[in-house]
């Protein structure tokens, strides 16, 4: 996963007092109902979150993400 979406993730559920498990568990239900996880109040704060950690990301980045090699790995091959 990416590290500022794991940041803006984490930053999130200490908002909600509750554990990064419980939040990811939370989101996964809903969008298996395809409803949306989150209520405007949430959705500010994912927002203020996003500029604090620099996540320019949006959904158009899905799938679009590769993972890059360890620079160790790099210099072994």
């Amino acid at each position: 996963m990416e590290k500022r979406i794991l940041k803006v993730l984490k930053g999130l559920a200490e908002y909600h007092d509750i554990s990064l498990g419980d939040l990811l568990e939370g989101i996964v239900l809903h969008a298996f109902d395809g409803k949306t996880p989150f209520g405007s109040e949430s959705l500010k704060k994912i927002a203020a979150l996003k500029e604090v950690y620099g996540l320019d990301l949006d959904a158009s980045a899905s799938h679009q993400l590769r993972e890059r090699t360890p620079l160790r790995q790099k210099k072994e091959s």
